[in-house]
């Protein structure tokens, strides 16, 4: 028997980021000491109180289906999070999901269709293209390489770039995969831009609570953007709750309908005792100061160990990536680098960017050290 697959299976390539942590996995698995620095999760386990919160609802009998849009309780909670960054959302605006990506996905799934344009900010996570293109999404993408990955000074090629036919444009601020946080006015672009051409602006906020030095500005808290405006966050990243699989998106009460199709003939509902778990995680706020303070440091150690190599980077100012220049053949660089130093990192095409490698320094001090030696050892530094 053949088996033949639908078009928007066969759109879309496997993720880069999960290919690149497979092969790590193999070369550790047949005794390779491998310094994995593509991995996007944080490497501190899930504060204690947030674990126990879990078993105390499971003990507590929260074992069972909730209403698909998630317990009123984390959905009012999370609508007075969204308040202290300016968003004005009810728990009727919000759905909460099994992990952002999830989130993403319905949101996509309702809003684009066979031939919709959809705008991305290269370099862009690389399921926002995957997503897309199974949605029947065509691709424009503008690049911030040429601008140290900031939008401010690319406004007008995205301005060049969108138009009325324009559906949906993708802001993911602090960035996956630049650690890039856009300015007022970079967001006051978007937002003039949304508001001429009449686009729906997804604002991927995931690492929203994991910046150095700056305060990044909720998207749909600017005038005009309430209504256009999708804001999309979880609890992965800030409380190192990655295998939890909890986000939410909050918006327009007509696309929480629609979205909430998607949600109740797919995933039902997140998983309840883990609801409770995020009810927890909401009000810690310590752990998530010390895992950025610990992140912050670990940046400055990877700027200064490049300079030394005489490698400059654009510095983050959140989450915990950087791009680091590399050859033009990003993919072989990044497969030697892992088969000579085994060093584990992820191609900058993958994210519409050739010619860099994202490195993740979600890993102690350390093995960082120890990663970028390997690398400068085997020349790819």
């Amino acid at each position: 028997m053949t088996m033949e697959f639908t078009d928007r299976v066969n759109r879309v390539e496997p993720s880069a980021t999960l290919a690149i942590s497979a092969l790590a996995t193999e070369l550790e698995a047949d005794g390779a000491d491998v310094v994995d620095l593509s991995v996007g999760e944080p490497d501190f386990p899930t504060p204690e109180n947030i674990i126990e919160a879990g078993k105390d609802a499971m003990d507590a009998g929260h074992t069972g289906y909730t209403t698909s849009a998630g317990i009123l309780e984390l959905r009012e909670a999370i609508a007075d999070k969204l308040a202290d960054d300016g968003l004005d959302h009810g728990p009727e605006n919000i759905i909460v999901t099994p992990g952002a990506k999830q989130a993403l996905y319905e949101i996509i799934q309702a809003l684009v269709g066979e031939g919709d344009e959809v705008a991305l900010l290269d370099p862009a996570w690389v399921s926002y293209e995957a997503m897309a293109k199974m949605a029947g999404g065509d691709l424009t993408r503008v690049d911030l390489s040429e601008s140290d990955f900031q939008l401010e000074p690319a406004l007008d090629d995205l301005a060049a770039a969108v138009s009325d036919e324009t559906e949906l444009l993708i802001v993911n601020s602090p960035s996956n995969p630049t650690g890039a946080v856009y300015s007022d006015a970079a967001l006051e672009g978007v937002r003039d831009l949304a508001v001429e051409h009449d686009i729906t602006v997804i604002s991927d906020e995931i690492y929203k609570e994991i910046t150095y030095g700056v305060e990044p500005t909720s998207l749909g808290t600017l005038e005009g953007m309430a209504d256009r405006t999708i804001t999309v966050n979880g609890f992965s990243k800030a409380y190192s709750m990655t295998g939890w699989r909890l986000g939410y998106f909050a918006g327009p009460e007509e696309l929480v309908d629609q979205a909430g199709k998607l949600h109740s003939h797919s995933v039902s509902s997140a998983v309840n005792f883990v609801q409770h778990a995020g009810l927890e995680a909401l009000e810690t706020e310590d752990a998530v100061t010390e895992m950025t303070e610990a992140f912050e440091a670990r940046r400055d150690l990877v700027v200064d160990l490049l300079a030394e190599y005489d490698v400059d980077v654009a510095v983050p100012e959140g989450a915990f990536y950087m791009m680091l220049p590399v050859d033009d053949d990003d993919q072989a660089w990044c497969e030697g680098a892992i088969e000579d130093a085994h060093v584990a990192t992820v191609p900058g095409s993958a994210f519409g960017t050739p010619g860099y490698a994202r490195i993740s320094y979600a890993a102690s001090e350390e093995r960082l050290e120890e990663g970028l030696e390997r690398l400068a050892e085997e020349g790819y530094l």
